[in-house]
């Protein structure tokens, strides 16, 4: 099948391009990159040359209609809610990595992204793709709104515990998020530059992060009832991979094997999940350069809260990597095509 990608230039897109090439279902046809359209790639990218030789082009969506099958919306958010439901209407199968239709009330998207949503019946038309939790009703769709990055990280630790009702709902779930420079996307600014960020964790965005309403929305699917969620990010002195702890308040008393063999049934099936064995806890490096999502677990008896760590490369599980394991499944083909990958380290 004939793949584009929509916003080829960034750090998601440059991911993509990454895993797509070794794909083996489909070809990469068209990059659209207003910002540096008249380029070839490798003026972007140089680690394709040799490998991928082509253009950077405008946006025109006559051409775009003509020339993929499949459509990645790597951009900002605010761009894609303005053009994908064109593309849906002519049958072509959109993934949406910016976050415009991930939110199905769209008064909520008003006041966490500060823009006007997209059309309600696009909203309620797209499938929110975080497959371990979602992929009965993604492989019936051609629409996907792929997860957040910390939203992937957060809900994948904690859906086993609230779908086993482990969590005290009374008080809210904490999540505490590190992530890397790389989340901060590739256009510069002052907070991410080398001098500011080297040797230096700050956390941003304290009760304001538009990943707060997603995560709280994917929970409440889960739960049958309104959670709150308090998310605290972090951007740490690394480039790519991230770290959510989740400490929830348990609400029944339980070990840390036993949440552990909880844990093990309910991902037994999912090959991208990857549950530690107690005291032996992840790290983000374990995850570099993947689709793999690694959960460590420690209950801690004296308090009764579940503490859960869960890594995932940013750029990885936490964009593009899904994005294309969602790709797999609305077409049919094996969840694991072109991303059965080792991590790379150190």
């Amino acid at each position: 099948m004939r793949v584009g990608i929509i916003g080829a230039s960034g750090y998601g897109g440059g991911e993509l391009l990454r895993n797509l090439h070794n794909h083996p279902n489909v070809s990469l046809e068209l990059l659209v990159s207003n910002s540096t359209q008249g380029e070839q790639l490798t003026e972007q990218f140089p680690q394709f040359h040799t490998i991928l030789d082509l253009p950077l082009n405008g946006f025109n969506a006559s051409e775009i209609s003509e020339q993929v099958d499949i459509l990645f919306f790597a951009t900002p958010a605010g761009i894609a809610k303005n053009h994908a439901p064109d593309f849906a209407d002519k049958g072509i199968q959109c993934i949406d990595l910016s976050g415009d239709f991930r939110l199905k009330n769209g008064s909520i998207y008003m006041e966490w992204y500060k823009n006007t949503p997209a059309p309600q019946e696009y909203l309620e038309k797209a499938t929110y793709g975080l497959p371990e939790l979602y992929r009965n009703k993604i492989k019936k769709s051609s629409f996907i709104s792929n997860p957040g990055c910390y939203p992937t990280a957060a809900m994948l630790g904690m859906a086993p515990a609230l779908k086993s009702n482990l969590a005290n709902l009374s008080v809210p779930i904490i999540v505490d998020g590190k992530t890397g420079v790389s989340g901060a996307g590739r256009k510069p600014s002052t907070g991410i530059i080398y001098a500011e960020i080297n040797e230096n964790t700050k956390a941003y965005n304290l009760g304001s992060h538009r990943h707060t309403p997603e995560m709280e929305q994917a929970a409440a699917e889960i739960t049958g009832t309104d959670s709150r969620i308090s998310f605290n990010p972090h951007i740490v002195p690394m480039t790519r991979g991230i770290l959510c702890t989740v400490y929830i308040q348990l609400d029944k008393t339980i070990s840390s094997t036993g949440v552990i063999q909880l844990y093990e049934e309910f991902y037994k099936d999912d090959s991208f999940i990857r549950i530690r064995p107690e005291s032996n806890l992840p790290a983000t490096k374990d995850v570099y350069g993947t689709n793999y999502c690694d959960i460590g677990i420690s209950v801690d008896k004296r308090t009764n809260v579940l503490s859960i760590i869960s890594v995932i490369d940013n750029l990885g599980k936490g964009a593009a990597t899904q994005a294309i394991q969602n790709m797999n499944l609305i077409n049919g083909w094996d969840e694991q095509t072109g991303l059965d990958t080792v991590p790379v380290y150190p």
